[in-house]
C-alpha cells in the first residue's frame, strides 16, 4: 500500500520534470526560430519605412501595392480576408494555422509600409508566430491540446522580438484568446519562448521600445481622480476605434466586393487624404509621433486623423496590424486631453497609450506589465488605475472579433460572448 503510494508520487513528479523540460526544448526552438524572423521582420519594416520616408513618391503607387497583395493571396489560395482572428480562434478549435501564412502576411506587411499604408506590425507579429509555432508542433508531433500551446508559444516569441517587451508578450499572448480564462499551463512556454525570441532581437540589434518620462507625478487624490476621468475617455475612444476598424471593413465588403478594386480603392483613398492633411505623418506606424506625443507635443486632430487612415488601411484588405496605431491614437488623445485635465501631457500620453491598449485588447494584465515595460515601474499604481478603469467601462468591444469574453466585467457572470 505504502509502496504503491510512494510509486504514485514518483511517477507524478516524472510527469511534472518531463513536462517541464519538453516546454522549455520545444519552447526554446520556437523562441529561437521566432526571434530570428521576428528581427528580419523588423529590420524589413524599418528599412521599408525608411525608404518610404526617403521617397515620399512611394505613396503614389500604393494602389499597386494592394493589387500585389491580393495576387499573392490568392496565387497561394488563401482567403484575403484571414488574419489574427483565424490565429485566435485556432487555440479553442481544431482550426489549423497554415505555413503559407507566415511568408504572406510578411511580404504584404512590409508592402504596406513601403507604400504608405497606415497599420502596425503586431499583426504580422502574431500571424507569423502562429504559423511557427503550428509548423513546429507538427515536426514534434504534439496532441490537440499541445498545439493550442505552441501556438501561443509562437504568438509570444514574435511579439517579444518586435517590441522587445518579452513580459509584455507572455501575457498578451496567455490573455488575449478568452477573457477572464488565462490558459495557465502556457506560462512557462510563452514566458521561455518570449525570453529566448527577445534574446535572439539583441543580437540582431533590434532596439527594445522604451520611453522616458519626464514628469511622474505623485499619487494623490486629485491626480487619481484625473487619471480616472482620462482613462474612462480613453475607454470610450476604444469603442469607437473598434467600432470604425469593423464596420469600415464591412461597409467596403458590401460596397466594392470585388477584392482588387476595393484595396485599390483603399489605396486611392489613402493617397488624397494625405494631400488633403499635407503631412505624412499619418501614413505607415508613426513611432515617431508617438515618441512626440510622450515628450509632450501632440496636435488635437492626430488622434481622429489616425483612427480614419488605420480604418480606410485595414478595412480595405492592407496587411499589417492595429496594435501599433492604437499607441498612436492613444499617446496623442493621452497627450492632448491629459494636458486639458492638468496632467503632465507627456504623462499623459502614457497613460492614454496604456489605456487604449487596454481598452482594445481586453488584457488588464497584460496592459499593467506593458506600460512597465515601457516607461518603468515609478508609476505603477497610476498605470494599473488606468487599466482597470480602461478595462470595465471599454465593454464587450474588441480589435479582434474571435476573442472570447467568457466572463462579465460586471460581475462574476459567466457570459461566453465574441468581442464586438
Amino acid at each position: 500500500m505504502i509502496m504503491e503510494l510512494y510509486k504514485k508520487k514518483f511517477l507524478s513528479t516524472i510527469n511534472y520534470v518531463s513536462t517541464f523540460l519538453k516546454w522549455i526544448l520545444i519552447a526554446s526552438i520556437i523562441g529561437l526560430i521566432g526571434g530570428s524572423i521576428g528581427s528580419l521582420f523588423h529590420v524589413s519594416v524599418e528599412f521599408a519605412t525608411g525608404f518610404r520616408q526617403k521617397y515620399n513618391w512611394l505613396i503614389m503607387i500604393l494602389p499597386f501595392g494592394g493589387i500585389i497583395i491580393v495576387w499573392l493571396y490568392k496565387l497561394c489560395k488563401m482567403p484575403v480576408n484571414i488574419g489574427t482572428n483565424q490565429v485566435i480562434e485556432s487555440i479553442r478549435s481544431d482550426e489549423k494555422v497554415t505555413f503559407v501564412m507566415a511568408p504572406l502576411i510578411f511580404v504584404s506587411t512590409v508592402i504596406t509600409h513601403l507604400l504608405g499604408g497606415s497599420a502596425g506590425r503586431e499583426g504580422a507579429a502574431l500571424q507569423l508566430g502562429g504559423s511557427i509555432g503550428s509548423q513546429v508542433g507538427k515536426i514534434f508531433r504534439l496532441d490537440e491540446k499541445d498545439m493550442h500551446l505552441i501556438t501561443l508559444c509562437g504568438m509570444s516569441s514574435v511579439f517579444s522580438a518586435l517590441f522587445g517587451t518579452p513580459l509584455t508578450a507572455t501575457f498578451f499572448a496567455m490573455e488575449v484568446i478568452s477573457v477572464g480564462v488565462i490558459y495557465y499551463s502556457s506560462f512557462v512556454p510563452c514566458l521561455t519562448s518570449s525570453i529566448v525570441a527577445y534574446t535572439i532581437s539583441l543580437l540582431f540589434n533590434v532596439e527594445p521600445v522604451r520611453y522616458t518620462l519626464k514628469v511622474i507625478p505623485k499619487v494623490s487624490l486629485p491626480i487619481i481622480m484625473k487619471i480616472i476621468v482620462l482613462s474612462v475617455l480613453c475607454a470610450g475612444v476604444s469603442i469607437v476605434l473598434c467600432m470604425i476598424m469593423h464596420n469600415t471593413q464591412e461597409l467596403m465588403k458590401k460596397k466594392v466586393k470585388n477584392e482588387f478594386l476595393r484595396i485599390a480603392v483603399g489605396g486611392i483613398l489613402i493617397i488624397v487624404l494625405t494631400f488633403l492633411v499635407g503631412s505624412m505623418d499619418y501614413n505607415g506606424a508613426g513611432m515617431d509621433i508617438i515618441s512626440k506625443a510622450i515628450a509632450g507635443e501632440a496636435r488635437p486632430e492626430a488622434f481622429i486623423l489616425k483612427i480614419i487612415f488605420t480604418a480606410i488601411t485595414i478595412g480595405t484588405g492592407f496587411k499589417g496590424g492595429e496594435i501599433v496605431p492604437t499607441f498612436f491614437i492613444g499617446s496623442t488623445f493621452g497627450c492632448v486631453v491629459g494636458g486639458l485635465l492638468g496632467i503632465d501631457p507627456g504623462f499623459g500620453a502614457a497613460i492614454g497609450l496604456v489605456a487604449l491598449f487596454c481598452g482594445v485588447v481586453n488584457s488588464p494584465i497584460a496592459s499593467v506589465i506593458l506600460s512597465i515595460e515601457l516607461f518603468g515601474s515609478r508609476g505603477i499604481i497610476l498605470f494599473a488605475i488606468a487599466c482597470s478603469v480602461s478595462y470595465m467601462m471599454s465593454g464587450y468591444y474588441g480589435l479582434y472579433s474571435s476573442q472570447k469574453i467568457m466572463y462579465s466585467k460586471l460581475k462574476a457572470e459567466f457570459i461566453n460572448i465574441n468581442a464586438k
